[in-house]
This record gives structure tokens, C-alpha cells and sequence, in this order.
């Protein structure tokens, strides 16, 4: 737009003159060089230090050539074109790079008519500091990156789920399939079971490993809040947000893997959006209308009972079948106690390792008849805080029983066969009894085995009359009973159905 000078005082245009004679004067007095084009990017002005720099002794040799044949790798001619301004960069010349500005001219209709360049510095050691500071920026920026990029890596395998009982291994061969395919695989078991530990494992056996593995905790984000976690916002959406916008975990987990842990607490208004984005594989950020669209393979996760939910009106039907695609159940501890060994000297082992400079710990033969007589309602993270606590406690190398006891919670019961349901609660309600309690066990393993029962008959046998002592305590009513012993109520249902259990 023209500036109308009609109205102004005439001293105005003469002050606006000498201004800008006087800009260009200090640019040309204190910068390196400076030379002038014209819309053909032709030489019309080169001062003399420029011109002696690049060869010419005479400014005059220079004018009316192209600007690449006074100035090898000059952009002025781009400058011209485009009639935009480069107003820093490295000029490289046979000698010591330049740091130059380049500002197109312009006529009163604003078109190009040249280009005026300055070169600003002839060592850049003048700008160190500046250089530095963006360096050392640089470096943090691809630092953090990396280490975003590690976090969102699986962190644990197959091998990381310890164990070789049938529970164990058939858990372990339903994750590697799900690993070759892209549906979507559900988690369901107890908390502690080792759920997060097995949508690694699947991520990083899968042709997604190299890419992101982002991780919702849905139960840990309040609700308001849950939608721009998954899908994002634009600056301005909402209070917070007026900066900068946010990128979804949706969008983070393009081509990866989304793991949403304890799917079974999303709020039903979320579940018709999550079900919408698996179906179209698109979304739109919170207040924006752009249309994102995200390659993600999804695992959810939860220890509640989804079916009941669905039955209840709590989560919706057609998202659990969305998600029921692949499911693995991953068992209780007390489903796979021929583990108990192995896991608990891997995580005796990672201990000792971690707070203890390598000391070796050692289960005494009582210790893991009272960790194998117990029902572990904690499951695996419970089994690891008991061996914790005892090893920054014990005064050994060497754990038996009586170490172990103090930290396994009489109330959280036992798994006695030996002494009716009643009489064992009572027997494991004192703590100095617990390992009587363990004993007992031991020795109702060691009649079956004398009465040439295996290993699996007699621990089904055990757990028959368990739940059926357990359930006759409770007159019958099955909630109650699977709270009591810690037990998922759809579990205790399928059992009492495989052993034929009267209610």
C-alpha cells in the first residue's frame, strides 16, 4: 500500500530521506561489504573492500555482471525473485566464511527492483556466542529425543514373564501370535498379573517394534481430561492451552502401539470417540477441524470384569467387542505356584542387584513352603514387595519362614489344605503360626504324593475343596467369597462350573 505524503509537513520526506542514507551508510561503514542488484540481479554498486575481496581492485570491473559472477553462491538473485529477505546466513568463500544479510527493494507499487546485500562479519567468532548457545540447544533437543524415543520402547520380552508352568507358557504362546497380527488384543486378569509386562512383550515381538509404545493410564487421568489426552487440542481450547496446543497420544502412537491400561474406568461419552477413531482411524483435536489421521494398533488392559460392565450399561457393548478381538487371560499367581521359585530368585536376583552390590540371597526349603502356601491376592507385584521388605530387613543371605512371615498379611489367607477353611483362617490369623500354617500344606502335599497323585491332580484337588470349604463359610454366596479369597468373581464362576462345585 502507497503512503500518502500530501497531508504530512514538508520536512517529513526530506527527514525520511536522510534516515534511510543514513541506515545504509552505517551498514556500509561498519559491515564487511556491501553490494547492490537490480531486477536482473546484475551488479549496479559494490563497495570497495567487497570488490577487492572477491578479485576486482576497481569496483567499476564489477558492475553489470550477474551477481553469481562477482559473488560465487550468492542468493541475491533468490532474494530478487522472490522479493523475500534472507537476514542471516553463512556466506562460504575460498577464504573465511561470511555471516550476511540479504533485503530486497522495492519500488512505491512494491515491486522488486533489486536487492541490496551487507556482509556483516568476516570471522564468526564474533558470533561464538550465539553459536553456541543454539549448539548446545541442538544438542539438548536431539538428546531429548532420543530419550523420549527410548522411553517409548518395550521394555520388557516374552522372557520377562517368568515361568514354565502350563498357565505360564500357554499365556507366553497366545502373546507371540497376537505379536504377528495388527488386531486389536485385550488383557484381562487380576491387577498384579503382569498385564503391562505382556503389551511390551507383544509390541516388541511385532512388526511395530521400531515405532512408539504410548501408554494411557485411563484410571490415573481425571476425566475431564481424558479426551485431550487421546486426541489433542490446538492452542486456545481450553484454559491452559492458550500458548500452546497438545499433541494426543492418539497422534504420538501413529504407526506404534497404543496400550490403554484399565479400559475398564473410561467414561461412557470417551468409549463412543475411542470407538469412532478405531473404526475410521481418524480423529479431530479438541477444538480443531483438521482431520489427523493415526495408524495404531491398540492393547487394552483391565482387572475388571468387562462382560458384567457391559451387562450393567457401563461400557458399551460394541466397543468391547471392538477391542475382544485377541484375548489373553493372564493367571493369578495362585493358578501357577510352580513359578513361585523361579520368580521370586529373579526378583531376589534384580534386588540384590539394585540395593544390595551383588549379594546373593537364598530361600530356605520352609521359606518356599510358606510363600507356596499362601494365596497371593497381590499376585506378582504383591510377591515382590513381601521379598523386598524382607531382604532390606533380613540380617542373612539365607530367608527362611520365619523372616517371610511378618510381611505376609494373615488376613489375605492361606491356601492350607489340611485343616478345614475355618480352622485354617484361624491357624493363619497369628503370625507366629503362619509357618505352621505352610507346614501343614507341606504335609497334605506330601500325603498326596504318597497316595501317588501328581503335582497337577493334587493342586486341583486342593483347590476343589478350598473353594468348597470357602464357599459353605459364606452359605453359598459367591461375591462374598471371591472377595474374601481374592478371587475374580468371573474366575471362582468357571471353576465352580470345572469342579462341579454345589452352590
Amino acid at each position: 500500500m502507497m503512503n500518502d505524503w500530501a497531508g504530512l509537513p514538508a520536512n517529513y520526506s526530506d527527514v525520511l530521506r536522510r534516515a534511510m542514507e543514513s541506515l545504509f551508510r552505517t551498514f556500509e561503514n561498519f559491515s564487511e561489504g556491501t553490494f547492490i542488484v537490480d531486477a536482473d540481479a546484475r551488479v549496479v554498486w559494490i563497495n570497495k573492500r567487497y570488490a577487492a575481496r572477491f578479485g576486482f581492485a576497481d569496483p567499476q570491473q564489477a558492475i553489470g555482471r550477474d551477481c553469481e559472477a562477482v559473488i560465487p553462491n550468492s542468493l541475491m538473485r533468490e532474494v530478487v525473485k522472490t522479493g523475500k529477505p534472507i537476514l542471516l546466513d553463512i556466506l562460504e568463500t575460498d577464504r573465511e566464511p561470511l555471516v550476511v544479510t540479504r533485503l530486497p527493494l522495492k519500488d512505491e507499487s512494491g515491486a522488486t527492483v533489486g536487492a541490496v546485500g551487507f556482509a556483516l562479519f568476516d570471522e564468526l567468532k564474533a558470533l561464538t556466542p550465539l553459536f553456541s548457545h543454539y549448539s548446545r540447544l541442538q544438542q539438548e533437543l536431539i538428546a531429548t529425543r532420543q530419550s523420549l524415543a527410548q522411553a517409548r520402547r518395550a521394555k520388557y520380552t516374552f522372557a520377562s514373564f517368568v515361568g514354565t508352568s502350563a498357565a505360564s507358557l500357554e499365556v507366553k504362546r497366545q502373546g507371540r501370535r497376537a505379536a504377528q497380527v495388527d488386531s486389536p488384543v485385550l488383557l484381562l486378569g487380576e491387577t498384579g498379573t503382569g498385564k503391562e509386562l505382556l503389551a511390551h512383550a507383544i509390541h516388541g515381538a511385532s512388526g511395530r517394534a521400531n515405532q512408539p509404545l504410548v501408554t494411557v493410564n485411563v484410571a490415573a487421568i481425571p476425566e475431564t481430561l481424558l479426551e485431550v489426552e487421546f486426541f489433542g487440542a490446538v492452542a486456545g481450547a481450553y484454559t491452559g492451552a492458550e500458548r500452546k496446543g497438545r499433541v494426543g497420544k492418539f497422534e504420538l502412537a501413529d504407526h506404534g502401539t497404543l496400550f490403554l491400561d484399565e479400559v475398564g474406568d473410561m467414561p461412557l461419552p470417551l468409549q463412543g470417540k475411542l470407538l469412532r477413531v478405531l473404526q475410521d482411524n481418524e480423529f479431530e483435536p479438541l477444538g480443531s477441524n483438521r482431520i489427523v489421521r493415526a495408524d495404531v494398533r491398540i492393547i487394552a488392559a483391565t482387572s475388571a470384569d468387562l462382560p458384567a460392565l457391559v451387562a450393567a450399561g457401563r461400557f458399551r457393548a460394541d466397543l468391547f467387542y471392538r477391542l475382544n478381538v485377541l484375548t489373553i487371560h493372564a493367571p493369578p499367581l495362585r493358578e501357577r505356584l510352580a513359578d513361585i521359585e523361579s520368580l521370586a530368585y529373579a526378583m531376589l536376583e534384580d534386588l540384590s542387584t539394585r540395593a544390595h552390590g551383588g549379594a546373593h540371597f537364598e530361600l530356605q526349603e520352609d521359606a518356599l513352603r510358606l510363600l507356596c502356601s499362601h494365596a497371593w491376592p497381590g499376585n506378582v507385584r504383591e510377591l515382590r514387595n513381601t521379598l523386598e521388605r524382607a531382604v532390606m530387613l533380613s540380617d542373612s543371605e539365607r530367608i527362611d519362614a520365619d523372616a517371610l512371615a511378618p510381611f505376609i498379611s494373615p488376613l489375605q489367607g492361606s491356601r492350607s489344605s489340611a485343616m478345614p477353611f475355618a480352622a485354617g483362617l484361624a491357624l493363619a490369623s497369628d503370625p507366629v503360626n503362619v509357618p505352621l500354617a505352610a507346614n501343614a500344606h507341606f504335609a497334605a502335599g506330601q500325603r498326596d504324593t504318597e497316595a501317588s497323585l501328581s503335582w497337577a491332580e493334587a493342586m486341583a484337588g486342593f483347590e476343589k475343596r478350598f473353594l468348597s470349604e470357602a464357599l459353605r463359610a459364606n452359605g453359598g454366596h459367591v461375591i462374598e467369597t471371591a472377595a474374601q479369597i481374592g478371587m475374580g468373581r468371573a474366575t471362582l464362576y468357571k471353576k465352580i462350573a470345572a469342579y462341579g462345585i454345589a452352590v
